[in-house]
């Protein structure tokens, strides 16, 4: 069997499940293509697997701040923290900055962590509530289809400058034409050629009772029913065994 790496391949893979070429697909082209995008839409929405934790890196331009929100990729899909960085490593008005941070591990591995590890722990849980409480993250808000970071505030407050650079944890949609193997997954077939199913018996509806010559009655009703069935029961298999938890993306 061909490797399922594309949308014709997954075309191919999901007539032959339903019969074809021993069974004619009552089916269009573009109909079919219809009904992969709309699997495509339904793995990445829900589907563990088709997102990708990631950090992005951007530089504060002066465009930023006078748009006062922040551009991203369009495969970003969640935005769950934001962590400024200042340009100048020398600014050591933050305790909390990356180079105070670095110096604090270094002094901390030079001394063997003054203790045993579950010490360090402590004090590392410690700096950490002190940080949360005394600077806290930016509050951020992700508007997906606009692509757009607005950060709560003003940028021109001089809090972020032009230059700046800021990281953002996100989770970006794993874009199936680079990498090819979401065609092949199991999910995706399954709903793929369910999808389709649906669409034939949809399209052989208007034809039900109609007898066909050797006495063969067209029953579209029931291969719309049947394929219904599947999508529930794939539906509830995927929300709950690969549907990450709501508060996963909560930030």
């Amino acid at each position: 069997m061909p490797a399922v790496t594309s949308k014709d391949t997954l075309s191919e893979y999901c007539l032959r499940k339903l019969g074809a070429p021993v069974i004619e697909i009552n089916v269009d082209e573009d109909q079919i293509d219809d009904r992969i995008n709309e699997t495509l839409e339904m793995f990445q929405e829900f589907h563990s697997d088709a997102t990708l934790k990631g950090y992005l890196k951007h530089q504060v331009t002066q465009t930023d701040l006078d748009n006062n929100y922040i551009p991203l990729d369009k495969n970003v899909m969640v935005v769950t923290k934001l962590f400024p960085m200042s340009q100048s490593y020398n600014n050591t008005s933050n305790m909390f900055n990356i180079k105070y941070q670095m110096m604090l591990n270094d002094i901390a591995d030079l001394q063997n962590f003054a203790g045993d590890l579950m010490y360090y722990e402590q004090i590392q849980q410690y700096l950490s509530i002190i940080d949360e409480k005394l600077n806290g993250l930016p509050q951020v808000q992700f508007s997906r289809h606009q692509n757009r970071l607005h950060i709560f505030g003003d940028l021109n407050d001089g809090d972020i400058k032009k230059d700046d650079f800021i990281i953002a944890e996100t989770y970006s949609i794993i874009d199936p034409e680079t990498h090819t193997s979401v065609y092949d997954n199991k999910f995706v077939k399954a709903y793929a050629t369910a999808l389709i199913k649906q669409q034939w018996g949809s399209n052989l509806i208007k034809f039900e009772g109609m007898q066909l010559p050797g006495g063969v009655t067209i029953n579209g009703r029931q291969i719309y029913d049947d394929a219904v069935q599947e999508l529930a029961q794939l539906k509830e298999d995927m929300r709950l065994e690969h549907e990450m938890p709501p508060d996963f993306f909560m930030g």
